[in-house]
C-alpha cells in the first residue's frame, strides 16, 4: 500500500480516533489517506489551537490524540501547544509534513529542521526515512507518549516518503504493566507515617489518574491525613471530604501553607515539581519527605527524600492501605485538629461574597461561587492563564478528577477556548465551560468559528479588565506600580454575533447566576462577558502575602 495509507492504518491500530490540525500541501497524501479512515479530522483555525485540543483530549481520556501541521510555519505554530501538553503530562502525537527528502540537506523553500525544534519539548521526535519503517516508528512514538510520565512524541513525514510503496504491516499495540514497589520500601514508608506527629499529603498531577484517586481517598479516610492538591490535582479527593485541604500554589502564606509548615512528614503523591517548587513549601529542609510516584524523584536541594517509592501509584497506595489498615480500629490513625481548622477557614473564604449585590463590576469570588453552583460534579471547567487562574486555583474546588483543567506546567495563554471545544467532543453529555481573561481569550479567538462550525455547546466566560492583569498584580506587589499593560477590546457582544454565538454581558452580581443558566441553555456556543473587579487582587495580597506562583 501507499506509505501514507500505512501511516493512517498504524494510527487506527493504536486507537487514535481524532486528529486536530491545519494541513498543507506537504500533508496532501496523508490527508487523502485519512479520508477513508475511521479517524475524525477536526480542522482548526490555527495549529497552536490544534495542539491544545489534542492536549485536552489526552488529559481527559488518558489516551492518544494527535495534532497536525505542515512543514515550516505550520510546524512552528504547533510549538506552544505541544510544549504545554508535554509539560502538563498529556499523551499526544505531533504529526508534521516535510518537503521532499532530496532537498532537506540544502537551503530550500520553507525548509527547517523541524525535528530539532521539537526535541526539547517532546519525549521523542523522528523524521521518517523509509516507508517500511512507519509501523515501528508509530508504535515507538505511541508507546513513549503513553508511558509515565505521559507526554508528546513527534513524527515527521516527508512528502516523497508519503508517496512510496510500503509492504510492512502495522504492529500490534501492547500494554505493559507498570512496575510495583517491593514490600520492604513500602514498609519503610509505613513506619515513617506511623511515627509522624503531624503528617500531610501533597498530591500532584499523577494523583488524578482514576485508580490513584480512588486509593488516595481510601488512604485519607483510613489515616485521617489531610490532602493538599496542586493546581492540576483538583478533585483527587472530593472537595466535600473532611480530608480535603484544597489547593496549594497561589500564596506564600495562605492558610494551607501553615498546615504544611506544621507538618513533620510530607507524603508527596504524583507530585510534579513543574507546578509548585519545593523551596516554597520546604524552605528550611525540615520535612521528612516520602516520595511516591511512577518515576524517581527529581534532584533538588529542597526535596531530599527520606523514603522513595517508585512504581504504579495506585498500586502503591493500595499496598499502603492494606498495611496501615492491618492496624485495625474504626478510628483514623491520626486526629489533626489544626488541619480541620484550615479547612474551616477556607470554607468561610469561599462563601464570603456569595450574596454580593455589587453593580458595574463583579468580584472574582462571587463569579466562582456562582460558577461552582451551576456546574455539576462531573462537569468540566477549563482555566486559561492570567489573574483569573489564581482565583480559580484558590476558590474553585472539585468533586472528581479532571473536572478542572488548568495549564500549569507550561502556563500557556490561549489554552482554554480550544481546550473547551475538545473537552465537549470527549464528553458531549457534560457541561463544559472555559474562563479566560480578555488577553488570553483574544490569543485564539479565531476558534470561535471552529466551535460554531462543530456546534459545540460550550460556554466561554471572559473576565474583562482591559489589560494583562496578572502581570500588573505581580509588578504592583514587587515594585509598588506596574508598567503600561492596558489594551483595548472589541465590542464582545458584536464579536459573539459575528461568529454566530449567543452573547451575554453581565455587570450585576445579582444577575450572574441567571445569566449562566441561560448561557448553558443555548443550543450552540455562548459567550459571557463579566467586567471583573480586580481591586480584589491587592486586597488578597495584603491579607495573605505576595504572590509566589510563577506565570
Amino acid at each position: 500500500m501507499k506509505a501514507s495509507d500505512l501511516f493512517v492504518r498504524c494510527l487506527e491500530n493504536e486507537g487514535v480516533d481524532r486528529i486536530f490540525g491545519v494541513p498543507g500541501e506537504e500533508n496532501a497524501h496523508f490527508m487523502m489517506s485519512l479520508e477513508d479512515s475511521s479517524i475524525d479530522f477536526i480542522l482548526t483555525r490555527h495549529e497552536q489551537s490544534a495542539a491544545f485540543m489534542a492536549d485536552v483530549h489526552g488529559r481527559l481520556t488518558g489516551e492518544l490524540s494527535a495534532c497536525l501541521g505542515t512543514l515550516g510555519p505550520g510546524a512552528a505554530n504547533l510549538v506552544t501547544g505541544v510544549a504545554d501538553g508535554n509539560m502538563d503530562r498529556a499523551p499526544l502525537l505531533v504529526l508534521t509534513g516535510q518537503a521532499d527528502s532530496d532537498r532537506l540537506h540544502k537551503e530550500s523553500h520553507q525548509n527547517m529542521d523541524v525535528v530539532a525544534m521539537f526535541e526539547p519539548i517532546t519525549k521523542w521526535a523522528w523524521s521518517l526515512k523509509r516507508a517500511n519503517n512507519i509501523p515501528e516508528v508509530v508504535r515507538k512514538a505511541c508507546k513513549l507518549a503513553l508511558e509515565e510520565k505521559p507526554g508528546a512524541c513527534h513524527i515527521e513525514l516527508p512528502e516523497d516518503i508519503a508517496q512510496e510503496d510500503a509492504v510492512s504491516l502495522p504492529l500490534a499495540p501492547t500494554k505493559a504493566r507498570r512496575a510495583v514497589p517491593a514490600d520492604k520500601i513500602v514498609d519503610q514508608a509505613v513506619e515513617l507515617i506511623r511515627a509522624a506527629r503531624d503528617p500531610i499529603v501533597i498530591a500532584g498531577n499523577g494523583a488524578i489518574r482514576k485508580r490513584a484517586s480512588k486509593q488516595l481517598r481510601i488512604f485519607a479516610e483510613q489515616t485521617g491525613i489531610g490532602v493538599v492538591g496542586t493546581f492540576m490535582a483538583k478533585g483527587c479527593v472530593d472537595r466535600n471530604s473532611p480530608y480535603s485541604l484544597f489547593t496549594i500554589g497561589l500564596q506564600a502564606k495562605d492558610y494551607i501553607s501553615y498546615a504544611i509548615d506544621a507538618a513533620d512528614v510530607v507524603i508527596c503523591l504524583g507530585y510534579d515539581m513543574v507546578e509548585y517548587h519545593p523551596k516554597l513549601w520546604n524552605p528550611d529542609n525540615d520535612k521528612k519527605i516520602i516520595h511516591i510516584d511512577f518515576l524517581p524523584a527529581e534532584v533538588d536541594a529542597h526535596y531530599e527524600v527520606a523514603c522513595e517509592i517508585v512504581g504504579d501509584l495506585a498500586h502503591t497506595l493500595w499496598m499502603l492501605n492494606e498495611k496501615l489498615g492491618a492496624a485495625g480500629g474504626d478510628q483514623p490513625l491520626f486526629d489533626l485538629p489544626a488541619q480541620r481548622e484550615v479547612r474551616t477557614q477556607m470554607l468561610a473564604e469561599f462563601a464570603e461574597h456569595k450574596d454580593d449585590k455589587t453593580e458595574g463590576s463583579i468580584r472574582p469570588q462571587k463569579v466562582l461561587w456562582d460558577v461552582r453552583q451551576e456546574l455539576g460534579p462531573d462537569d468540566i471547567l477549563l482555566s486559561d492563564v492570567g489573574a483569573h487562574k489564581m482565583w480559580i486555583a484558590r476558590y474553585y474546588q472539585c468533586d472528581e478528577p479532571n473536572t478542572c483543567l488548568i495549564s500549569n506546567g507550561f502556563c500557556s495563554m490561549g489554552f482554554a477556548l480550544p481546550g473547551a471545544i475538545s473537552a465537549k467532543l470527549v464528553h458531549p453529555e457534560r457541561k463544559v465551560m472555559a474562563i479566560c481573561g480578555d488577553g488570553g481569550f483574544l490569543m485564539n479567538v479565531h476558534e470561535m468559528e471552529t466551535a460554531k462550525r462543530l456546534g459545540s455547546k460550550i460556554v466561554v466566560m471572559v473576565w474583562e479588565d482591559g489589560g494583562y492583569g496578572l502581570i500588573a498584580w505581580k509588578q504592583d506587589n514587587e515594585f509598588g506600580h506596574h508598567t503600561p499593560l492596558a489594551f483595548g477590546n472589541p465590542d464582545f457582544m458584536m464579536l459573539a454575533e459575528s461568529f454566530g454565538w449567543e452573547g451575554f454581558y453581565c455587570d450585576q452580581s445579582k444577575d450572574l447566576a441567571g445569566v449562566l443558566e441561560r448561557a448553558f441553555a443555548c443550543e450552540g456556543p455562548a459567550l459571557v462577558v463579566v467586567p471583573i473587579d480586580y481591586r480584589e487582587n491587592a486586597i488578597l495580597s495584603e491579607r495573605l502575602g505576595h504572590i509566589v506562583c510563577p506565570i
